[in-house]
């Protein structure tokens, strides 16, 4: 077993695709019935954009779109990306942010098509896409899917009938690298065949994705049961539905398996979209998925076994969203390494966890939900 991080996955694939991927956006309110009809707006653009905006006193108000977003002055000029604020190579700031007045307002504003140019009270002009405001904005944020995904039970990844990806069409092609991260981007899961049985060949795949990481196991390794290390996975005993890696601070972010070899009988690969099951969740008893994001639960790995001594701690939900979308983007849910859950009577949250930790179990072990695969992954 092969843990390997996706620091650059997404980019990867932006890089290799033509077209992108359009996300639905939840329907606003009215712009114009929020406000008293004395405030005046600036109708300044053509009527095709649909843009008014309004200088006020604390803060800057634009309606582009059909989305209400809202900008503070000091966040305005703090992003701005003119040559001398802004490192368009490194895409890093070059303004030192404690030298922005905080109670700083522009002088004037004004604009010209789709650009909005801001004249600061130093003369500092600062220039604004409408697109990159409304991409940026917390409002826009609310409306965009970071990662979309396609949630799966059993029946219906088999009816997607996924291919796997030929191992030389992997490494050698875009075409081939693009379709897998397509995959694994898409359903959680990818397939990669006819990979020669060895370390070295299974490390050539892994590095065509990102980066190996470095782990209290190395970077590479072999496991088999003979408990040579302090973990269930070295035994015989059959592993329950469980992500990896729930002990780390940062959970791996992709895993990649390869069976060099198998004798006997069992070692059967069981999956599951967790994501499915938190979305079944979520629809048939909300309050219950607010909790299984909210309460942090220590996941423990203890070790000493020959030469080998760990105590790693790992502190997070079960199921960790974006705070903006409610976009839900980890899990961490292992019954092996979680540890005792406190019992405070401070907290109806902490006391309510054990019971929708239960619903969550049965929801990820109804076998509806599992795709079984041959014991070995090509």
């Amino acid at each position: 077993m092969w843990y390997h991080r996706l620091s650059h996955l997404q980019s990867r694939l932006q890089n290799l695709l033509k077209g992108g991927m359009t996300c639905q956006a939840l329907q606003q309110p009215n712009f114009k019935s929020l406000f008293p009809v004395a405030i005046h707006w600036h109708h300044t653009a053509s009527r095709s954009l649909n843009c008014v905006w309004q200088q006020l006193e604390d803060h800057f108000e634009l309606q582009y779109a059909d989305t209400v977003m809202r900008f503070d002055y000091v966040w305005l000029r703090d992003h701005c990306r003119s040559a001398s604020c802004y490192n368009s190579k490194t895409h890093q700031r070059s303004l030192d942010t404690a030298s922005v007045d905080l109670c700083i307002k522009p002088k004037i504003i004004r604009q010209e098509e789709t650009t909005l140019f801001f004249t600061w009270p130093d003369g500092h002009v600062t220039r604004y896409e409408l697109d990159w405001l409304m991409k940026n904005s917390y409002e826009g944020q609310k409306q965009k899917v970071i990662q979309p995904r396609i949630l799966w039970n059993a029946e219906i990844y088999q009816q997607a009938q996924v291919p796997s990806i030929d191992f030389q069409s992997f490494l050698e092609t875009n075409e081939g690298l693009k379709n897998f991260l397509q995959n694994f981007l898409l359903y959680g899961i990818a397939f990669v065949e006819n990979v020669p049985a060895t370390q070295e060949h299974t490390e050539k795949l892994a590095e065509r994705i990102s980066l190996i990481r470095e782990t209290i196991y190395g970077r590479m390794w072999y496991f088999t049961s003979d408990f040579s290390r302090g973990d269930t996975a070295y035994t015989k005993l059959a592993l329950d539905r469980h992500t990896d890696t729930t002990y780390f601070q940062e959970p791996c972010g992709i895993q990649v398996f390869h069976c060099l070899k198998h004798e006997g009988t069992g070692g059967r690969t069981l999956l599951v979209d967790g994501f499915y099951a938190a979305e079944q969740v979520l629809q048939k008893a909300p309050e219950q998925f607010e909790l299984l994001s909210k309460v942090p639960l220590k996941h423990e790995y203890i070790e000493n076994v020959g030469e080998c001594h760990n105590h790693m701690i790992g502190v997070g939900p079960v199921l960790n969203i974006y705070p903006w979308n409610k976009e839900l983007y980890l899990i961490r849910f292992s019954r092996e390494k979680q540890n005792m859950i406190s019992r405070q009577k401070s907290s109806s949250l902490q006391s309510c966890a054990p019971k929708r930790m239960l619903t969550y179990c049965q929801l990820i072990c109804r076998t509806s939900s599992e795709c079984r695969e041959n014991h070995y992954i090509k």
